[in-house]
């Protein structure tokens, strides 16, 4: 099983280029962010639990998504491995993922981190905020997303490094030019 976690912050293109990459190699996309948007679209119990949340930027406790991951990886069947978007998204997390999927008889192959300056993700997120009227996408909550994937979600690089499974590409260019870029990588480690 190949598992590829691509992290970055938010508005790097992690949903774009996983759902890329999960179609390429055959895994299941796995992302934490649509399925909340799914429970809140459909006012689940979960939904409402983690509309206000959401709605401020902050993260959903791990608890939640733990579950939410098991059950959504079980739905899948006959592929090569999982792509996570957007989950890990702390050390924590990980550690738990890492549980998760020991459990499951897996491990994490890959890391890969979409590199896109501050500057340039508040100006994609605003885009989007006005494109798809998500409320998620203030200037402000956009600052507390990023201060948080800063100060929670970076630490990830040095966890994943230490083991061999980290590497970082280039966030900025066309959608093809970057899913050009990650296919390399993971091509790197497809046995």
């Amino acid at each position: 099983m190949f598992n590829l976690v691509l992290f970055g912050p938010p508005g790097a293109g992690k949903g774009t280029q996983s759902i890329k990459i999960a179609g390429k190699y055959k895994l299941g996309h796995i992302s934490t962010g649509d399925i909340f948007r799914s429970e809140i679209k459909n006012k689940t119990p979960l939904g409402l639990k983690v509309t206000s949340i959401i709605e401020k930027g902050e993260l959903v406790p791990d608890e939640l998504l733990i579950d939410l991951l098991k059950n959504a990886m079980h739905k899948f069947e006959e592929i090569n491995g999982f792509a996570f978007d957007g989950f890990p998204r702390t050390i924590k997390q990980a550690k738990d993922l890492d549980i998760l999927m020991a459990e499951e008889g897996s491990g994490v192959t890959l890391t890969l981190a979409l590199e896109v300056d501050d500057d340039e993700l508040a100006r994609r997120l605003l885009n989007r905020a006005q494109l798809e009227g998500r409320k998620d996408d203030t200037a402000e909550v956009i600052a507390n997303r990023l201060k948080v994937y800063h100060q929670q979600t970076k630490p990830l690089i040095d966890f994943y490094d230490k083991q061999g499974k980290f590497k970082s590409a280039n966030g900025t260019g066309s959608i093809d030019e970057i899913f050009a870029e990650l296919c390399k990588i993971v091509e790197s480690y497809i046995d």
